[in-house]
């Protein structure tokens, strides 16, 4: 027999002799007892089971079916770790995304800066647009007073009115502002406080918050 085909077959006969050898092994639930056979018994379908070599030793443990209850919570946890996983992936993403927008340290300040004073600037016109209401409608109250016993004029009726909704309008938008500033802030304050512990770098100098915005 040609030498090419020895070493073949023989690693063949061994793998049939070792399968051969394999046993299969599990606690009989009527006796208690410990049984086993060279395939599977037809007490221990159902129920964990070992195999074990032609040695004794074990080379493989087959665990009992999953309860319903068993199932359920492994489908949970298989769930939760989707979660986490995503979650994961989504910090990552995140910041990454923190470091392609931001060279230095410094960056954040400048960007702070910028998108603070952009809003100072919407709080000034706003907060102008209420002086100017308030201003108008003052005048619009000192004519009115000719008219305490009779009813307002139309037109002086409609301005008042007008006024009234101009200001209310715009102190809303006074307070969104407000709302924004401290946004941004807690904004930049977390990218900073990522940035560091990705990096290692902080900025050499205090960020300007901007100016305090004004009360009406």
């Amino acid at each position: 027999m040609s030498k090419l085909l020895i070493g073949p077959l023989l690693l063949l006969l061994a793998g049939s002799v070792q399968a051969a050898g394999e046993s299969y092994c599990c606690q009989d639930p009527a006796t208690g007892r410990r049984i086993c056979a060279d395939t599977l018994p037809d007490q221990c379908r159902g129920r964990g089971y070992k195999i074990f070599d032609a040695g004794g030793n074990v080379l493989k443990e087959v665990g009992p079916p999953l309860t319903a209850e068993q199932k359920a919570e492994q489908i949970a946890e298989k769930r939760q770790q989707a979660k986490l996983e995503e979650a994961n992936r989504e910090q990552r993403r995140k910041d990454q995304a923190l470091l392609d927008t931001y060279a230095t340290p410094q960056d954040i300040d400048i960007s702070q800066r910028n998108a603070e004073a952009d809003i100072n600037q919407a709080i000034a016109a706003a907060q102008a647009q209420i002086d100017i209401a308030r201003k108008k409608r003052k005048k619009a109250e000192a004519e009115a007073e000719f008219y305490k016993k009779k009813a307002l004029p139309p037109e002086l009726d409609k301005e008042l009115r007008t006024l009234d909704n101009e200001i209310k309008v715009q102190q809303e938008l006074l307070n969104v502002k407000k709302q924004d500033f401290t946004t941004v802030r807690n904004k930049y304050d977390a990218d900073r406080k990522r940035y560091q512990e990705l990096t290692g770098k902080t900025s050499s100098t205090a960020p300007n918050n901007g100016a305090a915005p004004r009360r009406p």
